[in-house]
């Protein structure tokens, strides 16, 4: 009740179409929130009739997005708004967006923004991209030179970085572009998103993409030399001590179900030379380096799952064999999201054949848009979207919902940011939410 009324008494702030206040006359209708027994998650159920609009739903994120479905009638009608009955629950209980601050880091007032923008289109997952080669951005009290040092770049930005030498500085270094979240900065996010109920799932990149790691603490690679390798030393029992104290600082600032642990484009080159590393496959009777990620992956979810928490990764964690209980965030087309769900893992959708939200929306992107990445992912491709392809009827049981990605390497402004995000965050939350009633002609007249 109080996250509800926090939320309408800030409605007016001109970002939601309608303000909320005490009715003063016959002429201003009165709402009612009502909580009641049955139902799916999520699903509400809103009558707007003459003087009288109720809401009624089996949990406060119900009546939150009837909240929202309300203030699009009003966006579309005005005043006038039409007496209407909606009943409604979502098809996925994961909908979600990612965000990458590694590349180019946005402050925690833009993060709030795209809170409220999930939260408009009944968004309930934020997978917050915090590290990668390209900075460090979350405080960490152990290790305070990953972000004295590992958070600031003296480059521009990411393309001065990537084509100038990859190195990073002290945050006193008057060329120093860069920053990183407090602890505090991350617990007022994550209150700020529970009270549009939206979990944020936060990405701590390992064991590849981890050169700003590296660079400060060159004891955890394979070589033990700064500014060599990217990935960490799985031989090394020192790499796993980092780690889960990283991770031990982690859980205590993110609720979440999910710690999301990357896995992606590992190039394991490091290991194949890596007398440490070598060994352990020997101890463990591995077969190659594919399957001593695989043994990484395993021993960092056991370590998540003793502290109540699951291990989430993209698809490439699937090389070398994963447990039962990981989830699986397939990134590489869809293919790999069909293989964990034939296979029963639980998987999340997020091809970028469909998901990318990076990629040029038209097929003249050197006329029409700013500089990208590449790719192209039109808003009817998104909307096409069937994350239930090739699946049978219990293998779609396997997959808990979609997400749609935004990468930095070429975003670095707000606006920029919200020309790739929209409408086509708008399309994937109706893949997320709408099941069969999707029209894109209709998609766009609304839109």
């Amino acid at each position: 009740k109080a996250d509800l009324e926090a939320w309408m008494r800030r409605s007016g702030d001109g970002f939601f179409p309608v303000s909320f206040a005490e009715a003063a006359g016959d002429d201003i209708p009165v709402l009612y929130l009502l909580l009641a027994e049955g139902g799916a998650p999520e699903s509400y159920r809103l009558d707007v009739a003459r003087g009288k609009i109720t809401v009624t739903a089996p949990d406060a994120a119900g009546l939150f997005y009837g909240l929202q479905s309300l203030g699009q009638l009003a966006e579309r009608c005005g005043r006038r708004i039409p007496a209407v009955v909606i009943e409604d629950a979502p098809r996925f209980g994961y909908r979600g967006f990612m965000l990458d601050v590694s590349r180019h880091f946005r402050d925690k007032e833009f993060v709030e923004r795209q809170l409220d923008l999930m939260a408009r289109y009944k968004l309930n997952r934020f997978h917050w991209h915090l590290t990668d080669g390209a900075g460090w951005r979350i405080e960490i009290k152990k290790y305070p030179a990953l972000t004295d040092i590992a958070a600031w770049r003296p480059y521009p930005d990411w393309e001065g970085w990537n084509f100038g030498g990859k190195r990073y500085c002290h945050r006193d270094d008057p060329a120093a572009a860069g920053g990183y979240y407090t602890q505090d900065d991350i617990r007022e996010v994550v209150e700020y998103a529970r009270a549009l109920h939206i979990e944020v799932i936060p990405e701590i990149e390992m064991p590849g993409h981890s050169e700003e790691v590296l660079a400060v603490y060159p004891e955890l690679s394979c070589s033990g030399k700064p500014y060599t390798d990217s990935d960490f030393c799985i031989g090394n029992e020192q790499t796993f001590e980092f780690l889960e104290s990283v991770l031990s600082e982690v859980i205590g600032l993110f609720p979440s179900e999910y710690i999301h642990i990357g896995g992606d484009e590992c190039p394991k080159q490091s290991w194949t030379s890596c007398p440490a590393c070598q060994q352990r496959i020997r101890n463990e009777r591995l077969e190659h380096e594919n399957e001593l990620q695989s043994y990484f992956v395993h021993r960092i979810e056991k370590w998540l799952n003793a502290r109540g928490r699951n291990l989430i990764g993209w698809d490439e964690i699937l090389e070398g064999g994963i447990s039962k209980t990981a989830t699986i965030m397939s990134w590489r087309g869809a293919d790999g999201g069909v293989a964990a769900a034939k296979a029963g893992n639980q998987v999340i959708m997020t091809p970028n054949t469909h998901c990318y939200l990076d990629y040029f929306q038209t097929q003249e992107p050197e006329r029409l848009e700013p500089l990208g990445i590449g790719g192209y992912v039109p808003v009817r491709k998104v909307y096409s979207f069937d994350p239930y392809d090739r699946l049978s009827s219990a293998e779609q049981s396997c997959i808990q919902g979609v997400q749609g990605n935004i990468w930095t390497e070429y975003i670095a402004s707000f606006a920029h940011a919200q020309h790739m995000a929209l409408p086509r965050l708008a399309a994937l939350a109706e893949v997320g939410w709408a099941c069969d009633r999707r029209d894109f002609g209709d998609f766009t007249r609304r839109m």
